[in-house]
């Protein structure tokens, strides 16, 4: 009896101190911890205290709490009273397109066609003969005269390298005459589906190549970058999405891109975690293949949805409009699709299982996108306004979402649409959006606020390097929808308040890509992906957002960056 008595003793000991939780790797502490948004709620829920134990959120708490349970190996960290908030996820982003620019001829920001014309030359005299040049970043809506550049133009700087340069939004570029002579293109060739060659008076060509179709013919002719240019490329890019905030990207890049982030991540190299799109129209076996290739349970890298493109853009006038452009009256934009070939392609992806979004600025093109998400799985010939599809499961997108007519708010809710925008191109926009619009229809542009209040979920972007990726412009634009030296504003009764903006930013994001389960919020169980800021989004008056810090980033527990220090 005695060794019973014994041996349960022991085991009343031992089992409490078996089940006990291991310390926590690090521990967070003396901060003001943004852990979450209770949208709709107005609650904005705060810790001092973090703890997370390999990559995972264990407890948030008080300082005194949280402290109690650390280890021998624990690492403290003295938040020394600083805002913290979870990671940002950005909904839109092309990190390849970002990472070549920063390798290439960066024209962002030319401030009038002279100086563009200056950085190309500077190219021009540095590259090795016959070396195509190629870049972007220009955008002629901020130069003094507003007028779209000329291959005449380009020729005089480019020293006989073939050239093309597509401006900021990716959907026309300029092409120099040795350009076009490489892609044998004259004056006589048809626009391609979806794309068109600019002529000027007399009928010659001008040098503007607007949407792919057409600057695909070009670009085809450039050489690809090497694997070594593309991991160039892309370490940039992702270093400067941890730089300002970023933890998640959900991506639209090249196929090759992805296989060299994959590469990264093998190499422990992948600061960011990625959720990379792939081509609507590609072959469906194609796809399905790229889908098998990596394991959808990869938090930190995965493929995830199909892209594809209803229209361009307002500020190259290439977005397809219902009327044409009030600054433009010959012209209503550029539809990418068929109506039926789009219906089509929809229902088989749908049917494989894919989520979609669609690329979709003008109001015509946002009717596309939306008639061919209602087909669902019913016939061409039955398709009706009247038929919603059980989409919410499929969580369908359109991207950008900029130009709407007031009916389609109650569509995107039928249909279970999610909104994915981007409010910064607001700040770039707003000096000339009501000009191609006209006043009526520039009402419900950007109409942040009307989609939340017809219940429909919105995820936030930057469209980098559309726009800087910078998520604080973004915020700053929500909030206010101001320019930014607060000159002008757009119809501020779109604004948001700052926590719809910042559940935009992190859980509507997280939502919008089916992750929800495991980020967005920095609750017990998710991963430990947060951000450092020198000041708090929550208080500090809207203008001072623009002015943000970031003092750290942190991926899975892991610093990712340091003040100005890039770590991971």
């Amino acid at each position: 009896m005695l060794h019973l008595l014994v041996a349960a003793a022991v085991l009343a000991v031992t089992l409490p101190l078996a089940a006990q939780p291991a310390a926590p790797d690090a521990i967070y502490y003396h901060g003001h911890i943004l852990t979450g948004v209770g949208l709709g709620q107005g609650k904005l829920d705060f810790v001092s205290a973090i703890a997370m134990r390999d990559g995972i959120v264990t407890a948030t708490g008080t300082d005194e709490s949280l402290l109690k349970t650390k280890g021998p190996k624990t690492q403290l960290v003295d938040l020394g009273g600083s805002f913290a908030m979870p990671g940002i996820n950005d909904a839109h982003t092309h990190l390849g397109a970002a990472g070549h620019i920063q390798l290439s001829v960066d024209l962002t920001g030319s401030k009038s066609l002279q100086e563009m014309l200056d950085r190309v030359a500077r190219a021009a005299k540095a590259a090795p003969a016959g070396k195509w040049l190629q870049g972007g970043g220009w955008d002629h809506t901020l130069w003094p005269q507003k007028t779209l550049p000329t291959r005449q133009e380009l020729d005089a700087v480019a020293n006989r390298h073939p050239a093309i340069f597509e401006r900021v939004d990716g959907h026309i570029a300029i092409a120099n005459s040795a350009a076009l002579q490489a892609a044998d293109i004259t004056r006589a060739t048809p626009d391609p589906k979806g794309g068109k060659f600019d002529h000027d008076s007399a009928g010659e060509l001008t040098g503007i190549v607007r949407e792919d179709p057409a600057m695909e013919l070009v670009f085809q002719k450039i050489p690809p970058p090497t694997p070594a240019e593309r991991k160039r490329a892309l370490s940039l890019a992702l270093a400067d999405a941890s730089i300002h905030g970023v933890t998640s990207v959900q991506d639209y890049s090249e196929w090759e891109d992805f296989l060299v982030m994959e590469q990264l991540e093998r190499e422990d190299h992948l600061p960011v975690r990625v959720s990379e799109w792939l081509t609507f129209n590609d072959p469906i076996e194609t796809l399905k293949e790229h889908r098998a290739h990596h394991s959808a349970d990869d938090r930190m890298l995965h493929t995830s949805m199909l892209k594809g493109f209803m229209d361009g853009s307002l500020g190259s006038r290439t977005a397809a409009l219902n009327a044409p452009y009030s600054d433009d009256p010959g012209n209503s934009g550029i539809p990418r699709y068929d109506q039926e070939k789009l219906v089509l392609l929809t229902r088989e992806r749908i049917d494989a299982g894919f989520q979609i979004g669609f690329h979709a600025i003008g109001d015509r093109a946002v009717e596309m996108a939306l008639g061919a998400f209602a087909s669902g799985s019913v016939p061409p010939a039955t398709i009706c306004d009247c038929l919603p599809m059980p989409s919410v499961r499929k969580r369908l997108r359109i991207e950008h979402s900029q130009v709407l007519d007031a009916p389609d708010f109650d569509r995107y809710k039928q249909l279970g649409v999610i909104a994915s925008m981007q409010p910064n191109h607001l700040l770039t926009d707003m000096a000339w959006a009501e000009q191609r619009l006209g006043h009526d229809r520039a009402r419900y542009s950007y109409a942040w606020k009307s989609f939340l209040d017809h219940g429909v979920p919105l995820a936030f972007g930057t469209d980098y390097p559309v726009e800087p990726i910078t998520p604080f412009r973004g915020i700053y634009a929500a909030v206010t929808r101001e320019n930014e030296a607060a000159t002008q504003s757009y119809f501020p009764e779109e604004k948001l308040t700052i926590d719809q903006a910042l559940y935009a930013y992190t859980q509507g994001s997280a939502y919008a890509e089916f992750s929800e389960s495991y980020k967005g919020t920095l609750a017990p169980g998710l991963v430990a992906d947060f951000v450092v800021l020198d000041r708090d989004l929550t208080t500090i008056p809207p203008h001072s957002i623009l002015g943000t810090k970031v003092l750290r980033t942190v991926v899975a527990g892991h610093p990712t960056y340091f003040a100005n220090v890039v770590t991971r």
